[in-house]
């Protein structure tokens, strides 16, 4: 029999703790980039801004031409080059498994993501996940590192602002790791971007290399 700390709901970053979507969307970055300015774009700077909202990426890159005025319309751009794609991002490991399991356990989870929700249903459909509830960055106000999104996205599941305290986020940026952490929550690192350190010192309580190991250790939990 599981203990009474086993926790009540788990909710899920998507891009690095559920797929690794990085070459999906930095090509999307690259060919919008191009066809707005008939230039090259620059290395994406994973420690500035993994993690971040769509709306601030495009920012950066804007900004490296000194064309900060055309942020919205790369930012648009960037989305409908995305949306466009046919070639789904990589699952990582031990998704299918914890989302079976939690599941067949009745234990409400979902996934709440910096990314397009176009994108993360589609993601969804290509790969035949089992997730039935996910909110994207249109989904509120303010973004990562803001709580907004997890504690919507625990509302939306049906959890009771009491259990917030023992619900599990994992998370791969520190950015997601920090939104956890505000909405009263107990962040999960998942070892993708960040060091155990860094994760650990911006808030994570427990850290593993992917989804398998943290489905692993919850099946020795719930005996």
């Amino acid at each position: 029999m599981k203990s009474n700390s086993f926790p009540k709901a788990f909710l899920f970053d998507f891009d690095g703790v559920v797929v690794d979507s990085f070459e999906v969307h930095y090509r999307a970055w690259k060919s919008a980039f191009y066809e707005l300015f008939q230039e090259e774009i620059p290395p994406f700077p994973h420690e500035k801004l993994a993690g971040k909202s769509p709306l601030l990426i495009a920012e950066y890159f804007c900004n490296t031409l000194g064309q900060a005025e055309k942020t919205l319309e790369l930012h648009l751009l960037k989305a409908t080059h995305l949306h466009a794609g046919t070639t789904p991002p990589t699952l990582l490991p031990g998704v299918r498994e914890i989302q079976g399991f939690l599941a067949a356990q009745n234990i409400p989870h979902g996934i709440a993501s910096n990314a397009t929700k176009a994108f993360l249903t589609n993601s969804i459909s290509q790969l035949s996940l089992g997730f039935t509830t996910w909110f994207g960055v249109e989904d509120y106000v303010y973004p990562k590192p803001h709580p907004e999104a997890y504690i919507s996205l625990a509302k939306n599941l049906g959890i009771e602002k009491k259990d917030f305290e023992n619900t599990w986020v994992f998370e791969d940026s520190l950015a997601g790791t920090t939104a956890a952490k505000k909405a009263g929550m107990v962040p999960i690192g998942i070892l993708t971007v960040y060091s155990e350190a860094e994760l650990k010192a911006a808030g994570s309580q427990f850290v593993f290399p992917t989804l398998q190991e943290a489905y692993e250790y919850l099946l020795v939990q719930n005996k």
